[in-house]
């Protein structure tokens, strides 16, 4: 018998939205982070998670084509999503992940899943050298976080028109790129993208991990805890946000679209 592999469209309330991550289960049989790298590889989405049930609830990693990542919201979401689909949790049980980036708790509610996050606020920076020529455009204030470059720009019309030369923004030194843009669109508090070309990921549709920068970030500018941010790719997608102290809880649905059987 091979792995379980199933294809999910997370932050999406409809197949083919949203950000399609791939959940592989794994089994008992020690795998390699070179095997768990050439499976992400082979599947070719910007994320696929590999789970593991534990004493204590189940481990979780992601890997882009290319990189190993210490957080990932949409990709976490649809392991959640996969373990209540096929029974190996029931709702309302919470799933508890031990990851890079500590205990992550996802928890079902009426259709939606709300995932409990560390806040990654970013703190105000000079852009690094070669990224508004990358980007294409200038921003009205950059900031760094854990782990990317938050950009704000004037418009949300700007966010939707960039067209970043991926080739240069590659050379930019870190993880991703988040740009996001004040918004007056119905059931709307901000905009975003999200560009990560030195991980193997382009453009990514929906980005989990983003919204721990963002929440904070808006949170402050807004005077309000609780956002609803829509990241505005191809596909796009909807996140609930909710600042907790030190806390983020993201909330969005999921798509199971395809299960399959990993032969090697």
């Amino acid at each position: 018998m091979g792995l379980h592999l199933y294809q999910v469209d997370a932050f999406a309330s409809e197949a083919f939205k949203g950000n399609p991550a791939a959940v592989c289960l794994l089994d008992d049989e020690p795998r390699s982070d070179e095997w768990m790298q050439s499976v992400a590889r082979e599947m070719n989405l910007s994320e696929t998670a590999f789970v593991k049930i534990i004493d204590d609830g189940f481990s979780l990693r992601w890997f882009t084509p290319t990189v190993e990542v210490e957080l990932c919201g949409h990709a976490t979401l649809a392991a959640a999503h996969v373990l209540w689909e096929i029974g190996v949790l029931e709702r309302p049980t919470p799933a508890h992940f031990r990851t890079k980036s500590g205990v992550l708790i996802a928890t079902p509610h009426d259709g939606w899943i709300e995932l409990d996050f560390p806040a990654t606020p970013a703190s105000p920076a000079m852009p690094p050298p070669g990224l508004e020529e990358a980007l294409g455009a200038a921003p009205r204030w950059t900031g760094r976080t854990r782990f990317d470059v938050l950009v704000e720009l004037y418009t949300d019309a700007a966010l939707k028109q960039l067209a970043p030369d991926f080739g240069k923004l590659k050379k930019v030194a870190v993880r991703g790129v988040i740009v996001t843009a004040p918004t007056t669109a119905a059931g709307c508090d901000f905009m975003s993208r999200f560009f990560a070309p030195s991980s193997g990921v382009d453009e990514d549709p929906v980005t989990g991990s983003a919204h721990c920068a963002l929440a904070p970030y808006w949170a402050e500018r807004l005077g309000k805890n609780d956002l609803t941010g829509y990241q505005a790719s191809m596909r796009g997608g909807w996140v609930k946000t909710a600042v907790r102290g030190p806390r983020v809880l993201l909330g969005g649905s999921a798509v199971m679209v395809s299960r399959g059987e990993l032969l090697v």
